[in-house]
């Protein structure tokens, strides 16, 4: 890895963390609570990310001369999206706070994944398996090509970045778009790390397909629970 760009994937990460602010302020105005909500997704997300990462291919590199280095600079974005959810959901019953803010986090998140993965780009990190070279491979540093994993999901979170942005202009599913991005994700993320250059640690299973379950799990019982919510206060009035 070049200096320029490990430095170029520093910043895209200070970038991707700089919008979810800027985006969050907007709602952090209207009850300061939200603040504390945020620090919490934050913190979560970073430890969730780390500690996904440990379990799914980070405990391979003990042995590794630069083993140090390696466990310090990996994350998973499945675990920063499981330990922000979870976070989010401790904090908000800490504060007693009820109102719905997945749908801001539908917008902030793909954002934030799609700056990372310009950084992985860079970075030449998170490979696809090797493959026969065609006009949609990516070749390595080596020259070897590569199933381009990490365009795909680029263009998976610009995908549905389009569709949350949809909903909710025609407020369609309002409350519900953090879910529908975790459900979708979590899908998308189990069957396209077949095609990722991942540690297989069950048999064809990566430790981060147990985590996209994981994450397509938590977002459908929180569909389900929202939805239950509002049938109950319908039949309430």
């Amino acid at each position: 890895m070049y200096p320029t760009q490990s430095t170029a994937y520093g910043w895209l990460m200070l970038a991707g963390i700089f919008v979810s602010i800027v985006l969050w302020s907007r709602l952090a105005r209207h009850d300061s609570r939200l603040v504390l909500i945020y620090v919490a997704a934050l913190t979560g997300a970073f430890l969730g990310a780390k500690l996904v990462y440990l379990g799914a291919e980070g405990w391979l590199h003990w042995h590794d001369a630069n083993r140090w280095l390696i466990l310090a600079t990996g994350k998973s974005i499945t675990g920063a999206l499981l330990g922000g959810y979870v976070a989010v959901e401790i904090a908000k019953g800490l504060l007693g706070y009820r109102g719905a803010t997945g749908d801001w986090f539908a917008i902030i998140v793909p954002v934030g994944i799609m700056l990372g993965r310009i950084g992985c780009l860079l970075q030449g990190c998170c490979l696809g398996r090797v493959c026969d070279a065609s006009w949609y491979t990516i070749n390595d540093s080596h020259g070897v090509a590569h199933w381009p994993a990490v365009p795909l999901e680029f263009l998976f979170n610009a995908l549905m970045l389009g569709v949350v942005l949809l909903l909710r202009w025609g407020r369609i599913a309002p409350g519900q778009l953090f879910h529908i991005y975790l459900m979708a994700y979590g899908i998308f993320r189990f069957f396209h790390e077949f095609m990722r250059d991942t540690p297989q640690i069950i048999g064809p299973f990566s430790g981060y397909q147990f985590a996209a379950l994981g994450v397509a799990a938590l977002g459908a019982v929180g569909f389900v629970r929202r939805q239950r919510r509002s049938a109950n206060k319908v039949t309430q009035h």
